[in-house]
């Protein structure tokens, strides 16, 4: 009787222990689809004090070290970052995704430091990326770039073409794509870079992505009109992302044309969206604010808008020129 009795008492806690188990998960899960909503909406301090609440109660699940990484990431706090990231691909060895947000983090303390030790890094987290996952072609852009920026010692040049004809291999628009900043970054031939983008856009791709890129390509080559024909394919597959409102104001600037719509634009994207780092930044949109007053001749808004981007992003050159050239003007 004694014996059946402990045997009951033990079932039982162990039933209670499942259900408590049970319970904690949920709850983990739940929490962390708070955090990523936190995240989408550029709640990122919000995001890590839930996520840290998470860690509190299950230090073992990867994927929510990746998201408190990810949001350590767009406060640029990329040493954070990379100690959040390191721990998820800790428990999970096998993640490509781990390994090349854990690159990109390296990236940004490498740009931030002017460090090629933590450079190095990143190479080794985006190959590795690539090994664990030959089919993810953004850890393989992400390393092309990387071989476009690396130091001359490690052929950097020449590893960059090679990954652009892997990535040709695996998909023609991608392909296009890589070949056009491998003829831009690397070479210094826009006209060619051009000529890859016009076979993207004629290839008609069913996502948003492709088209931001040139639009991007032809914002740098002060070229409004392309730009526009740009932005007008890329409403035909999503109208309603709002990156759009931020190209088609660019556009209208460069083309002088419509200022006020272009005025509004900017102003909506700059209301209506969070601070992403795989968007335009808040600061491009202040800056070219800055000079759409420049050429409406309001030169205090102009200098109000280019300080504003110096704020967020002190080391936005041309706004720092634009608005001491300014300055002196008022002097």
């Amino acid at each position: 009787m004694k014996f059946r009795t402990v045997a009951i008492l033990c079932a039982g806690f162990l039933c209670i222990s499942a259900n408590l188990a049970g319970e904690t998960s949920e709850g983990v899960d739940e929490s962390l689809k708070a955090a990523q909503s936190q995240f989408e909406t550029g709640a990122y301090s919000s995001a890590i004090t839930t996520l840290r609440t998470v860690i509190a109660r299950n230090q073992n699940k990867a994927d929510v070290f990746y998201w408190l990484g990810r949001a350590y990431y767009e406060l640029h706090d990329y040493d954070n970052a990379i100690t959040q990231l390191k721990r998820c691909a800790k428990l999970d060895k096998r993640n490509a995704l781990y390994h090349q947000w854990l690159g990109r983090a390296y990236g940004g303390k490498a740009g931030r430091d002017r460090n090629l030790f933590v450079a190095l890094k990143v190479q080794k987290e985006f190959e590795e990326a690539v090994r664990l996952d030959p089919s993810n072609i953004g850890a393989r852009r992400d390393l092309q770039q990387f071989y476009m920026v690396a130091p001359w010692i490690i052929d950097g040049s020449e590893k960059a073409r090679e990954m652009v004809d892997a990535i040709s291999a695996m998909d023609e628009v991608e392909g296009h794509l890589a070949r056009a900043q491998w003829y831009l970054k690397d070479l210094k031939k826009p006209d060619l870079a051009e000529n890859e983008y016009i076979l993207v856009l004629d290839a008609e791709p069913g996502r948003l992505e492709p088209y931001l890129e040139i639009a991007v390509f032809y914002q740098d080559q002060k070229n409004g009109a392309a730009m526009e024909a740009t932005i007008q394919k890329a409403e035909q597959v999503d109208p309603s992302d709002p990156r759009l409102t931020y190209y088609r104001g660019v556009a209208g600037i460069i083309t002088g044309e419509d200022l006020k719509a272009s005025e509004e634009s900017l102003k909506s994207y700059l209301c209506g969206t969070p601070e992403r780092s795989d968007w335009p930044s808040h600061a491009a949109g202040n800056e070219w604010l800055g000079r759409l007053y420049e050429q409406q001749d309001k030169l205090a808004e102009a200098a109000e808008q280019y300080r504003a981007a110096l704020q967020i992003d002190p080391d936005r050159k041309e706004a720092r020129e634009r608005l001491e050239r300014l300055e002196r003007l008022s002097r």
